[in-house]
């Protein structure tokens, strides 16, 4: 499985924040993403739908703590997605569904999400990819640099997912 060092948080200061990202970021992309989740009784598993992007089914484990903090994952690419979210929903139901508008500003190994999230507002979620192997200290360190820069605070950090803030 594949590892990230992960940050969520309340924007802040949106346009302040938007622009610092923009200013670190090697490459930029938009997305319309539509994520359902399934219950499972071991981590997370969701189909994100991507308009123009395709579809793929994300299992991931990661600790409900606020902060930087390890999340293992795996992508699975998914052909049909109509179908595959039927079969799903009949095996496993569904326990939410987060649509969001997202930003994504590619700093170095880093995926910074500035997101607008429907019912619930505007976040910043960092994603420090990780190496093979390589300790989820170095992710941390880079993680709160990043942190630093783009004016995150301690108290707008979030320890769950934007599906938990809709129950």
């Amino acid at each position: 499985m594949a590892v990230n060092v992960e940050v969520k948080a309340r924007a802040a200061d949106w346009a302040a924040q938007l622009k610092a990202g923009r200013a670190l970021a090697d490459s930029e992309e938009r997305l319309v993403q539509k994520d359902t989740f399934f219950g499972i009784s071991n981590g997370r598993l969701k189909l994100r739908e991507q308009k123009g992007k395709g579809a793929y089914l994300v299992f991931y484990n990661r600790a409900g703590e606020k902060g930087p903090k390890p999340s293992t994952y795996t992508l699975v690419p998914v052909k049909d997605a109509a179908r595959t979210k039927r079969a799903l929903t009949r095996l496993l139901g569904v326990t939410a569904r987060v649509e969001k508008r997202r930003l994504v500003c590619h700093a170095g190994r880093t995926r910074i999400h500035f997101d607008e999230v429907k019912g619930l507002g505007r976040f910043m979620e960092l994603e420090v990819v990780m190496k093979t192997g390589e300790a989820p200290s170095a992710g941390r360190r880079e993680a709160a640099a990043l942190m630093k820069a783009l004016g995150i605070r301690k108290k707008d950090l979030l320890a769950g997912a934007y599906a938990d803030m809709l129950r």
